[in-house]
């Protein structure tokens, strides 16, 4: 009998043990999972990873089907990719009817498909044809959706680089680029008309980099410093990322609309660069990531809208060997293939068959020495 005791109160322990570290590791993330490397693991071994972490948002840049099947049942909501290649053909009804038949209408009863992202920082491009394609495509894909009785689940957007904006400071000056107005203009109508979000790629490392003598590093890394304040609305900010979503905020009100949600697709900082990439260390990405993440679980939002809390997928769960262009785009990775994370920011996951934590120990191992006490105990 006092064997069944102690075996009760090492099974309590345990328990308790379990639910401490599930709620430590849960955050209200997106995460987005890029794939273009040769040495990742399966996505039935990354669905593992990811319920670990208890992250239930992520971020596809297309619509594999390998991944979306795996995480059949899981309970984990995609935004899925349509990339830069297919705009034209997009615009086609029928055969944009035909992309939503195959890649959402198959899977959304398993898997959980809530927006679509049509292209990717398309105006990075200067193809007019790309540029005049977006539109149609995104109308095209949203109306498949309504056609299919889908429209209300899965929402339509478009994914753009800050570059979009021709003035960003102060914050409540910002402005789109002119020569975008014609094409941002009926896109901020689509949005307004079918409620979706405005999604923005946002990374304040690019601005160090480039500028690291007027930048200040603790402006950019969420950490304490003297900030600056918006001379029009005397509002404060002390991390550049806030006044960024404030600028595409107000660039967004200058052109008629107040309506539409500024959502984050991307945002992260490289633990490697070339030697040009000035601040691209794993200290430097584990403090912007874990700053990052400690803001977003407070629910805390931008100066000028803080009532609405802050909507972010971080870049990237994974190191991707095989991205072209400097070192950083290989180093935006929270984790290693192998499982392992790239710095400590306090997250602890497992993968299956690599088992670990982010201070460098087998988090399993707690669990083993526990479960090796009770079977002693059993058997004594």
């Amino acid at each position: 009998m006092a064997n069944f005791h102690r075996l009760f109160r090492v099974l309590l322990l345990l328990f308790t043990l379990s639910d401490s570290v599930i709620r430590t590791l849960s955050v209200g993330i997106g995460i987005n999972y890029g794939q273009i490397a040769n040495n990742l693991p399966s996505p039935s071994r990354v669905v593992t990873l990811l319920q670990s972490l208890n992250i239930s948002r992520v971020k596809l840049y297309d619509a594999d089907p390998n991944v979306l099947y795996a995480f059949s049942s899981s309970n984990v909501n995609f935004i899925i990719g349509l990339g830069n290649e297919y705009l034209q053909n997009m615009t086609d009804p029928q055969k944009a009817l035909a992309w939503v038949q195959q890649h959402v209408q198959t899977h959304i009863s398993q898997t959980q498909i809530t927006c679509i992202t049509v292209g990717n920082e398309v105006f990075v491009s200067n193809d007019s044809q790309l540029r005049s394609s977006l539109l149609p495509a995104m109308q095209s894909v949203h109306n498949a959706l309504v056609n299919l009785g889908l429209d209300k689940q899965v929402s339509v957007t478009t994914a753009h680089s800050l570059n979009i904006l021709a003035n960003s400071f102060p914050p409540s000056a910002g402005s789109f680029r002119p020569d975008l107005t014609e094409y941002l203009q009926p896109i901020l109508n689509f949005h307004s008309m079918a409620k979706s979000p405005f999604l923005i790629n946002a990374y304040p490392f690019f601005a160090y980099k480039d500028n690291p003598g007027q930048v200040p590093l603790e402006y950019v890394l969420f950490q304490p410093n003297q900030g600056m304040t918006d001379p029009i609305t005397n509002l404060h900010y002390d991390n550049m990322l806030y006044a960024q979503i404030d600028a595409v905020y107000a660039a967004i009100k200058a052109l008629g609309h107040t309506d539409i949600q500024v959502q984050i697709s991307e945002t992260g900082w490289p633990s490697r660069g070339d030697p040009n990439e000035v601040g691209a260390t794993p200290e430097n990405a584990g403090l912007y990531n874990g700053n990052l993440l400690r803001r977003i679980q407070s629910g805390q939002g931008t100066p000028a809208k803080p009532s609405i809390p802050i909507d972010i997928y971080v870049f990237a769960l994974f190191n991707e060997n095989l991205k072209p262009g400097p070192a950083s785009e290989r180093n935006y990775g929270l984790y290693y293939p192998d499982g392992t994370p790239v710095y400590n920011i306090g997250l602890q996951g497992y993968l299956p068959e690599l088992l670990y934590s982010s201070s460098k120990r087998n988090v399993f191992s707690v669990f083993s020495l526990l479960l090796i006490f009770i079977a002693s105990l059993i058997y004594s």
